[in-house]
């Protein structure tokens, strides 16, 4: 069986663990949890109940040092089985889809998690075992407009990967002229500057240089185009989104001030891209160039 036919039948920790960043978060998992049901949107599950089988796995940031062995310190497993009770005594629900959501919402609502891998199966419709899984990450607060019709709206921007040849390659203008065409916020996102940078044997000091040399490029890429704003705080890139101004991101304050920052190395640009956009609960991420972005995001990642 090729290998992404096997693991889309893994177990979901298995899926956490292909998917998880170069530096994986701390998981635990409820494994096998079968409860009695009434769901399913056919006559005749209609007023009866049937088998569920849940597998929850939940990607967590790692606890306050020191642990001390203290529970209220870590994500309890009750936080996940209270989750599937809470929302299957809420409401008589059709679709298993909707069941996995509310499950999936309700557990990251818990300030310790992360990313949540949720598979629902049904046990009694047929010779087998008939599911859905789901993947949600947490995502900031997007910002937020008042639109013309008086309605407080979320603003969901795009964010977009420029390598360096779409920078200097004579298609600047154009590719812009593209992203401002879409009528969303455009956030634009840039790695790594060609040539040699300054090399440290200390990772901390390493990771602030590479920030630097990042956003050196992002005032190279101003310099390239008037529409081109380098900004560095969550506050300006909410501020620029409410005025249609494009910008670029200097990453280095949001990244450190940020209690989940992307921990791998930031010279993954493209996997740094994948976290603000996250971030910013964007609408998508384009990349303009051949990097490749890691798998596990629910935003979608486009390729020019």
């Amino acid at each position: 069986m090729p290998s992404d036919i096997r693991l889309a039948f893994a177990h979901p920790e298995e899926r956490a663990e292909a998917t998880a960043p170069a530096a994986p978060r701390d998981r635990i998992s409820v494994r096998d949890l079968v409860i009695d049901a009434d769901i399913g949107a056919f006559q005749q599950e209609r007023g009866r109940t049937q088998r569920l089988r849940f597998n929850v796995v939940v990607e967590v940031r790692p606890p306050p040092a020191p642990l001390d062995d203290d529970v209220d310190r870590i994500l309890s497993y009750d936080v996940i089985t209270e989750a599937v009770h809470a929302e299957l005594a809420a409401e008589r629900l059709n679709l298993l889809e909707t069941l996995a959501e509310r499950v999936a919402e309700r557990v990251l609502a818990a300030p310790a998690a992360m990313r949540a891998f949720v598979r629902i199966e049904k046990l009694d419709r047929g010779p087998g075992a008939l599911g859905v899984e789901i993947v949600r990450a947490r995502a900031e607060t997007p910002a937020r407009t008042v639109g013309a019709d008086g309605l407080d709206n979320a603003l969901h921007p795009v964010v977009a990967y420029l390598d360096n040849t779409s920078i200097h390659g004579g298609r600047l203008a154009g590719l812009l002229d593209a992203l401002q065409a879409t009528g969303l916020p455009v956030v634009l996102a840039v790695g790594l500057p060609d040539g040699a940078r300054p090399v440290s044997a200390v990772a901390p000091a390493q990771r602030r240089i590479d920030l630097l040399a990042i956003e050196q490029n992002a005032w190279v890429l101003a310099g390239q185009d008037a529409r081109c704003v380098v900004v560095s705080s969550r506050t300006e890139i909410d501020w620029a989104m409410k005025h249609g101004q494009m910008v670029v991101w200097a990453p280095s304050k949001i990244v450190l001030d940020s209690p989940d920052g992307p921990r791998g190395p930031v010279r993954d640009a493209v996997a740094l891209a994948l976290w603000l956009a996250e971030h910013l609960a964007a609408d998508r991420l384009v990349v303009h160039g051949s990097a490749t972005a890691p798998a596990g995001s629910r935003v979608p990642v486009l390729r020019a």
